[in-house]
């Protein structure tokens, strides 16, 4: 799964602009899919149908990524830009970033910063917001931008490589949530689909980190009757004030109790936390009312859809080092894989059960 997540890491996919990442899973997947589609918005929409009747699951990782958009050009070659998606100011001074042109072509740039030279004549505690800082992107003038082929509304994002870290992590940036694109691309490829009961749909959506609209189109193509979302996490094992430490890294999957976007069906939670509990698969209990997942949606479709999310823990999500522990990611599989085959009937996630 590492070569995989590594690949989809390598794609530039930011929110809006997922193109060629749902070009790679449409061309993997194609294949083994009982049917593929691309819906108007670019939502992947993947069926497999199992061996036997049973329920209708759907299954959804966003495959797009926070990132920037082109603004302005200025005269002495310099771009502003505008955010796409949740980004902290503080973290993106002097980072390396990748502009992508109309024509497929990657430039490098870097969001410039003053020389520490330069701190004795500014004010130390000031925090520029995005709208005060620019990317030089090497050029001399504007026309040496458009030489470049950079305009105003290229897509822009971070150019940090997937690399092993330390004991058994990884380091990179896109891991939200192409970490759960690989768990959900995993699963619908490697499954022994005769054995499951039912049929599977795996969404890989667009412009989650826009307001989760991927997942509310995809939602109203498909008849779920349970959902889960495959989604990374923020963990609290660090130490700033803020951090409570009810999930780190390393500790397995979090299995969603609550978000701002969606409280989980407890229904599914409690199959998902036996599941694990039977096959030995770490886990932890999720409630952090910080984030939401493509569940917020999913979860309102038609009459209601019972759903949860299998979150894979991350530090320093949205930043361009992003770190994740491969045991967790291997959790997150695990489990997902295990529910996959367990179902059988719908009633087993009824409200009333």
């Amino acid at each position: 799964m590492q070569e995989l997540l590594c690949e989809l890491v390598s794609i530039p996919g930011t929110c809006g602009f997922e193109h060629e990442v749902a070009r790679y899973l449409y061309n993997r997947l194609k294949d083994q899919a009982d049917a593929i589609h691309v819906d108007g918005l670019g939502n992947v929409i993947v069926r497999r149908d199992g061996g036997h009747p049973g329920p209708t699951l759907m299954l959804s990782a966003h495959a797009d990524e926070v990132g920037f958009i082109v603004k302005k050009i200025e005269k002495n070659g310099l771009l502003r830009f505008e955010k796409v998606g949740g980004h902290d100011d503080r973290t993106i001074l002097n980072e390396h970033v990748i502009v992508r042109t109309q024509d497929g072509v990657l430039r490098e740039g870097v969001i410039g910063c003053i020389s520490c030279h330069m701190l004795r004549f500014d004010n130390p505690q000031l925090v520029r917001k995005h709208s005060e800082m620019y990317i030089d992107v090497g050029a001399k003038d504007a026309e040496g931008v458009r030489r470049l082929g950079i305009q105003v509304a290229d897509p822009i994002t971070w150019a940090t490589p997937y690399r092993p870290f330390g004991e058994n992590r990884a380091m990179g940036h896109g891991f939200d949530d192409r970490a759960g694109c690989a768990v959900l691309c995993k699963c619908l490829e490697s499954l022994d689909f005769s054995q499951v009961h039912g049929t599977v749909y795996g969404v890989f959506s667009v412009q989650e980190e826009l307001g989760l609209r991927g997942a509310r189109v995809a939602s109203q193509q498909i008849a779920a009757d349970v959902a889960l979302a495959i989604d990374t996490t923020a963990v609290s094992d660090t130490f700033e004030q803020m951090m409570d430490g009810t999930l780190a890294l390393g500790a397995g999957v979090g299995i969603k109790a609550m978000d701002h976007s969606l409280l989980a069906s407890v229904a599914v939670r409690r199959k998902l936390t036996a599941l694990a509990k039977a096959h030995n698969i770490p886990h932890q209990i999720e409630v952090f009312c910080g984030i939401g997942t493509d569940a917020g949606e999913m979860h309102k479709e038609k009459a209601g859809v019972p759903t949860c999310t299998l979150s894979i823990p991350s530090r320093y999500a949205h930043c361009p080092y992003e770190v994740i522990d491969l045991s967790d990611l291997q959790a997150t599989y695990d489990l997902l894989a295990q529910f996959i085959l367990s179902m059988r009937s719908k009633e087993e996630f009824a409200f009333l059960g």
